[in-house]
């Protein structure tokens, strides 16, 4: 089977974020660089598929600058066979245009699963796996939590509100990944050493974009939220105390 898994390399989820002074945009100095936390799902299942059906092969995929590398020696160290780097500059393509440019990439491999995270931990437009299995006129589910692989079907199930929703579709379709689809595993010492030695196939974004709009949207301000007001404690005998607590709601909070 000819499995793709699309990453994308965003600010570790630990790094406190900071806005630079013209609103435009985020402070990259200093900044560390992970795997997209949902991207990592979709690359554990891709190798476990391809684990359990001999002769598979997983290929990782970005759109990023040079600095995405790194992300693609991760994937690689837990298991990946191939990777790809798209290379972009960052902010030239919107979230649309990334989608098509993966898609243009991977559309005359012949792929068998594609699959990616539910969402960017960046961002969180959600956007790429419906777009590309639109770009390539394939089915889509999203936010799987377990797939069952056959010769040309997919079973899968994905969390529907207050149950469980089970969704059968023919192959080759495209996959996001969910939380609880399962634990991704961590690099080996060896897995790291033959990263390392493995080529990184490179193309130019510019060649894959024809066709399309490189962006359509642009960030026009970026702000902090305000900060929350300091809370209240109230203090007296219960019913003095429920009566303060409803005029505060009616009067200041204006929620009755």
């Amino acid at each position: 089977m000819k499995i793709f898994v699309c990453i994308k390399q965003v600010p570790d989820t630990e790094t406190r974020i900071k806005i630079n002074q013209e609103g435009s945009g985020i402070v990259t100095e200093g900044i560390k660089y992970v795997v997209n936390p949902y991207d990592e799902f979709a690359l554990e299942e891709a190798i476990r598929i391809k684990e359990q059906n001999p002769g598979s092969e997983v290929t990782v995929v970005t759109v990023g600058p040079e600095r995405a590398r790194e992300a693609l020696r991760s994937c690689l160290a837990v298991g990946a066979d191939k990777a790809v780097l798209i290379r972009d500059d960052p902010g030239s393509l919107d979230n649309l245009a990334v989608a098509w440019v993966l898609s243009r990439y991977i559309s005359d491999k012949e792929p068998d699963l594609i699959f990616t995270g539910l969402q960017a931990v960046d961002d969180n437009m959600a956007q790429a796996g419906g777009s590309i299995a639109a770009f390539l006129k394939l089915n889509f589910v999203a936010g799987i939590v377990k797939i069952d692989v056959g010769k040309a079907e997919a079973v899968v199930s994905r969390e529907a509100e207050g149950g469980v929703e089970v969704i059968r579709t023919s192959l080759p379709a495209v996959f996001s990944a969910q939380k609880g689809l399962n634990e991704p595993r961590y690099p080996s010492l060896m897995g790291t050493m033959q990263a390392k030695k493995k080529p990184i196939e490179e193309i130019e974004a510019g060649s894959l974009l024809k066709d399309i709009t490189p962006s359509r949207i642009k960030t026009l301000r970026m702000f902090y939220p305000p900060e929350r007001p300091a809370g209240r404690i109230l203090s007296g005998e219960p019913p003095e105390v429920v009566s303060e607590l409803v005029r505060c709601l009616r009067e200041e909070v204006k929620l009755l």
